[in-house]
């Protein structure tokens, strides 16, 4: 089974899509954490998709499709897949289109996690990540403590920049003007599965299983 999971930053994408690859053995390739991994090893991807990143805007088509065409042509994927974060634009997806019949592989199904603008500010602007163990932890479990964000371990806890209120309204802002019409793309194909995300992750999760057989 391949996948592809649509939704607005926050929506819930990574901690889904995690846990729909365990439940039905897929590799789950977040592009997200590539890119991330990218720019910390400061690779020359990373170093040329770093400032995008930073301003919460789209990494270039050139750039993010090469990555994903590196992990194709690595035979990783041929035993099914989620791909989370990509595609973004419509050219991508048609990039991606293009990659799979190279080998022989197609989409079986599109999900997109629906999820209100608020909604997605609220959840991001309380996400915080530990920077020695890379742990995540969302408020209110991370609260301020003397100044700085903490949990109950005394751990002094960071929030990510593109995760910035401002930023995330950025973000979001790009995805509704350039990801969007990915959803009448599939749609047309008769692909697109659309959930409500904002119920509790496993009432969410319980509707993949059912969208994905």
């Amino acid at each position: 089974m391949n996948l592809v999971f649509l939704g607005p930053p926050g929506s819930g994408k990574g901690t889904q899509a995690t846990r729909l690859s365990k439940e039905r053995n897929l590799v789950h390739v977040a592009t997200g954490d590539l890119l991330r991994e990218a720019v910390k090893r400061e690779t020359d991807l990373g170093r040329k998709a770093k400032d995008y990143m930073k301003r919460g805007e789209l990494v270039p088509d050139e750039l993010i499709v090469g990555l994903i065409e590196t992990k194709i042509a690595s035979g990783e994927l041929f035993r099914g897949f989620i791909l989370d974060g990509f595609p973004r634009t419509v050219a991508q997806a048609e990039a991606l289109k293009n990659l799979l019949a190279q080998n022989k592989m197609n989409l079986d199904k599109v999900i997109l996690l629906k999820v209100s603008d608020t909604e997605v500010v609220r959840r991001l602007s309380g996400r915080f990540y530990c920077p020695e163990t890379g742990e995540t932890f969302n408020f209110p479990d991370a609260k301020p403590i003397n100044g700085e964000i903490k949990v109950a371990e005394n751990k002094k806890l960071l929030r990510r920049p593109d995760d910035e209120p401002e930023v995330v309204r950025n973000r979001l802002e790009v995805y509704n003007n350039q990801t969007k019409p990915i959803e009448d793309y599939y749609r047309s194909q008769s692909i697109l599965a659309e959930i409500m995300a904002e119920d509790g992750p496993d009432n969410v999760f319980g509707a993949l299983l059912e969208v994905t057989g």
